[in-house]
């Protein structure tokens, strides 16, 4: 995908943010936790740039999952993710 110009701002923000959050899920839901883990961080990114009330607008499902269901397992008390194995 390439890359934008001009940074996102008020309603393309907030549809970014959640298609991300939506990107991330559906990873999730795909057993796919290095793709999740790398679009939930692009996702996070983007939601710490919003105000208060631009927050409030993204649908509390995709809030809940982002902040916290996904921090369970994503959080920095996790053990970072390892390089593939040599096979022997």
């Amino acid at each position: 995908m390439a890359k934008q110009d001009a940074p996102l701002t008020g309603e393309a923000l907030i549809k970014e943010v959640c298609r991300r959050i939506r990107v991330a899920r559906s990873y999730w839901d795909a057993h796919n936790n290095a793709a999740c883990r790398g679009e939930r961080n692009r996702a996070l990114a983007l939601y710490n740039t919003l105000s208060k009330e631009q927050k409030e607008q993204i649908p509390q499902e995709l809030r809940v999952w982002l902040r916290y269901r996904s921090e369970k397992y994503f959080g920095a008390h996790r053990t970072a993710p390892k390089s593939a194995r040599k096979s022997k």
